[in-house]
């Protein structure tokens, strides 16, 4: 079994209110350095498959389908388990 994970965002030129309202949160308790925060959210895919590169094409093809509304957000994913 194979565990990827998706990270999904804002595009850089989208607004994140949450991420804004969380760094000026964070600014207001005297942490000026921190410059900014970012929102997303992830999923946990857990695939029985070992075929690596099948697995990457399957997730690849389940968050563009489904879970990345791209008029607004990125996608990034990251292998967490294979063959656990």
């Amino acid at each position: 079994m194979t565990t990827i994970r998706i990270y999904v965002t804002y595009k850089p030129s989208v607004f994140d209110p949450q991420g804004a309202a969380i760094t000026n949160s964070v600014n207001s308790l005297g942490h000026d350095e921190v410059k900014k925060i970012v929102v997303g959210k992830f999923f946990d895919v857990t695939v029985d498959e070992d075929d690596l590169d099948k697995v990457k094409a399957d997730v690849k093809d389940i968050a563009e389908s489904l879970l990345v509304n791209f008029n607004m957000e990125t996608y990034k994913i990251k292998v967490l388990e294979e063959n656990a």
